[in-house]
């Protein structure tokens, strides 16, 4: 379980960095994330 909680950490800090490029809040992606219900 371990594991799997790097690999979504690792998605989110992709997900922040490209969001931070594309001038995306981190409210931004929250709501995002929030509406995907990853």
């Amino acid at each position: 379980m371990g594991n799997d909680e790097n690999r979504i950490d690792n998605e989110w800090l992709d997900l922040i960095k490209e969001a931070k490029e594309l001038g995306l809040s981190i409210n931004d992606i929250k709501g995002f994330l929030q509406n995907k219900k990853y």
